[in-house]
């Protein structure tokens, strides 16, 4: 009679696999995020520097980055789907290494706008896919929640960046700040090229439209409150140093590493009370810190703008976008989100731009203020159009 095993059964690991894809996804979009993220503080002092341009040149410098972005998004989202989100995000990682490799040409205004052309499409590039992947990945019923924490690789980036540009700037100057927005995607170039991409249902073969109509009340909400984001972006800096207040790059930090947190301990809102509720909120919330910045004489209480701001916004794109997904097709995600994504350069590359022409006529203060009511109307517009699920 043969002995019976006494072997159990191999027991298999519980984390999900999806949840190493997702790693890596993250990963590779952090690495680009870190090196947009330097540029912030240094782009406007070069400007200012060695380029000796204005403020409406900053504006420029600063937007340009997304009118590239507004076209390749769509574009991003539809060879996604047709071709996978893999080839995609290489192709971004590349652009925004070589955006950083521009810099370290002669100083002049048209280098510097090139540059921030390349590094639009790189992200452009770079974050559909990535975003589209990550919901490809995600249970249904926390796609909210993965999308707030999937953007932590955006503002991850914005947290560390800043501060990673400011100190290569004050130790070694502006080519080490270029040369390290050079390497950094490559990197993360690296880490996408070892992911692995499952199948998915095939797209719609009928060519239908880049930009599908789900997309546009959620986008024009996000382009509306990305502006405020402009404007931080843009002239914080500046005018906490206009004011003789200073840390500007730290209350930037203070905006991003306010957004982590509020995805880390708020991203099951839009799961929890509906993507229309929390978009309503976050708007309300940017529009809020917003004018605390306006009003603020000094850096603390402008640093507590940027925090009541950094957590509206926090809770703004996953809301909308969880929107857009709920109305699109799994076969044709990254579509959507790549219409949708579009509106988010929109709002920066015609917000920056604005804000600099407000700032030459009536000061920083009234660009903020501009900011703030664009925040409101991106909350107005959540809250009468906005569909409920």
């Amino acid at each position: 009679m043969e002995a019976r095993s006494t072997r159990l059964p191999r027991r298999t690991p519980r984390r999900a696999p999806w949840l190493l894809t997702a790693a890596g996804v993250f990963g590779a979009t952090l690495s680009a995020f870190v090196a947009a993220g330097a540029a912030l503080p240094v782009l406007p002092r070069y400007v200012h520097g060695p380029v000796h341009a204005g403020d409406v040149a900053v504006g420029v410098v600063i937007g340009a980055f997304s009118l590239s972005a507004i076209v390749v998004r769509p574009l991003a989202g539809y060879v996604a789907d047709h071709r996978g989100r893999q080839p995609v995000m290489l192709a971004g990682t590349l652009l925004t290494a070589a955006a950083g490799a521009l810099l370290l040409a002669a100083a002049s205004l048209p280098v510097v706008i090139v540059s921030r052309l390349v590094m639009g499409a790189g992200e452009g590039l770079l974050f559909t896919a990535g975003s589209a992947w990550i919901v490809d990945l995600a249970p249904e019923e926390r796609q909210g929640q993965v999308i707030g924490l999937f953007g932590l690789s955006v503002w991850g980036g914005m947290t560390l960046g800043p501060v990673l540009g400011d100190q290569l700037l004050g130790a070694a100057g502006y080519d080490a700040v270029w040369v390290a927005m050079t390497v950094i995607p490559l990197l993360g170039g690296l880490l996408a090229w070892r992911l692995s991409e499952p199948p998915r249902p095939a797209p719609d073969g009928d060519g239908g439209r880049l930009i599908p109509r789900a997309v546009v009340v959620p986008g024009a909400s996000l382009a509306l409150a990305n502006a405020g984001y402009a404007t931080m972006a843009a002239f914080v800096v500046l005018e906490l140093a206009r004011r003789g207040i200073g840390h500007g790059a730290a209350v930037f930090t203070a905006y991003a590493a306010a957004v982590v947190i509020s995805r880390l301990l708020l991203g099951h809102l839009p799961d929890a009370i509906g993507a229309r509720r929390s978009a309503v909120l976050a708007g309300a919330a940017e529009a809020a810190g917003l004018a605390v910045i306006a009003l603020a004489n000094s850096w603390p209480l402008a640093a507590a703008g940027a925090v009541v701001m950094g957590a509206g916004f926090s809770m703004l794109y996953p809301a909308l976008a969880l929107a857009v997904v709920q109305a699109t097709p799994e076969r044709n995600r990254g579509r959507a989100l790549g219409g949708f994504t579009a509106f988010f350069d929109i709002g920066m590359g015609l917000g920056a731009p604005i804000a600099g022409a407000i700032a030459s006529l009536g000061g920083y203060g009234a660009a903020f203020w501009t900011a703030a009511g664009a925040a409101l109307g991106a909350a107005l517009i959540a809250g009468r159009w906005l569909p409920t699920h």
